[in-house]
């Protein structure tokens, strides 16, 4: 007798490194600017993986994804950026099935951020699963699951305090300089960079320095402009970098490329100069640190900066665990219920042909045979059985999987275990 086909499905993987165990040297080799994101979902897809997501900021590079085997995705990351499989291996995480979803819930709501609370991460995570989106990339378990952290992170945001106060790379950054220059509101400061990072640490030295020496130099003037007319700060052209960080007190870097984007030539060596690099990879050249009037700081040290807001904030994790333990049992009540639904239609296709058979046995011999009713009543029954077999996988305290692993001995499905 033929047999009712259930796919295996292949396992849901969370492959890559972070702040915890990788130095920001190792971060960068991993980091994914937008084309390597493309690129990493191109070789995706022709690779038939159906559900894949990638996220890389300065803290972190995950791939999420459905794979037969880890390596699949982490030679995703490894051939679209400069890491080695061997350096991966060093710092590696790998999280699989439950342990990736509960992972990806910590991560979207900023439990697992350099900076706790810092929701900047979820941007993130919608920009990786848009772009997923585009290339076709995302299946229903994806759907399901992105909305479900991005509902939890808007919860914890809006019902507990662990993003209140002023706290981010940005802020610290100016706190820092607070911390450590005097007579911060006389000084020069050059802003190189004016991405998101750039726009913020731009925001939080007016708010906080009163600084009315501040310039900005960005590749493309424009975009400087435009975060200029919005802080009324002078904005100056990109062939004018050297010119500019001689004039400087404090130069604070956030341009985020791949490669350095100030070498040590243009560093002057007869003042003293604080730089402050906020990029992954780095983007002020190592051998800066080597000139003995250079004080340079890198995000990864301005991380490290604890105070009085941070406390307050770690006091809400508990608040935010059961939010996010709420919803992440939502989802996989979902889960656990979808699980079961291609033994249900099998069962019910195999119903069906039996129903088929036994028709047709009694249309050949009975005479008089009503088809319609025999059909009508079929139907019905057949209705009731699978349902009775639902409820039982949504209800009964054995697992699903033995379940359906029963069910599928006694009416000759293929079994999915």
């Amino acid at each position: 007798m033929k047999q009712s086909h259930i796919s295996k499905p292949s396992t849901l993987y969370c492959i890559g490194l972070s702040y915890k165990k990788a130095n920001a040297e190792i971060r960068g080799k991993f980091s994914l600017d937008e084309n390597a994101k493309k690129k990493v979902l191109e070789q995706a897809s022709s690779d038939g993986i159906e559900g894949i997501v990638a996220v890389s900021t300065c803290n972190r590079t995950e791939i999420y994804g459905f794979a037969q085997h880890p390596f699949q995705l982490i030679k995703l990351l490894c051939d679209n950026s400069n890491g080695t499989l061997e350096e991966f291996q060093q710092v590696a995480d790998v999280y699989k099935n439950n342990e990736a979803i509960h992972h990806l819930f910590r991560v979207g709501t900023g439990l697992e951020s350099q900076i706790l609370g810092d929701f900047e991460i979820i941007s993130q995570l919608k920009k990786g699963f848009n772009l997923s989106k585009k290339y076709k990339l995302i299946n229903t378990f994806f759907e399901r699951l992105f909305n479900a952290v991005i509902q939890t992170s808007k919860r914890i945001k809006n019902e507990t305090e662990i993003s209140s106060g002023a706290t981010s790379v940005a802020f610290a950054s100016v706190q820092y300089i607070m911390k450590t220059v005097k007579n911060i509101s006389d000084k020069n400061i050059l802003l190189f960079g004016t991405g998101k990072i750039g726009r913020n640490t731009c925001d939080n030295l007016i708010k906080h320095t009163h600084n009315k020496h501040i310039t900005l130099i960005n590749r493309t003037k424009e975009n400087a402009e435009k975060v200029a007319g919005k802080f009324n700060v002078k904005v100056k052209e990109f062939a004018n970098l050297q010119t500019e960080i001689s004039k400087t007190d404090i130069l604070i870097v956030a341009t985020g490329a791949q490669l350095p984007t100030v070498p040590k030539e243009l560093i002057p060596t007869d003042k003293e100069l604080l730089i402050l690099d906020l990029s992954i990879p780095k983007n002020v050249s190592i051998d800066v640190k080597e000139l003995p009037n250079v004080n340079l700081i890198h995000l990864d040290d301005l991380s490290q900066i604890t105070d009085e807001t941070i406390e307050r904030r770690k006091d809400q994790i508990p608040k935010a665990e059961v939010i996010i333990d709420e919803v992440k049992s939502e989802f996989m009540t979902w889960l656990e219920n979808r699980k079961f639904a291609p033994a249900i239609k099998a069962l019910k296709h195999k119903l069906e042909e039996i129903k088929s058979e036994e028709i047709d046995f009694q249309r050949k011999k009975t005479v008089g045979f009503n088809e319609d009713q025999a059909e009508i009543l079929s139907d019905r029954i057949i209705q009731k059985i699978t349902k009775h077999f639902a409820n039982h996988l949504k209800e009964n305290n054995t697992s699903s999987d033995e379940s359906i692993e029963l069910i599928s001995k006694v009416f000759q499905l293929e079994n999915i275990i």
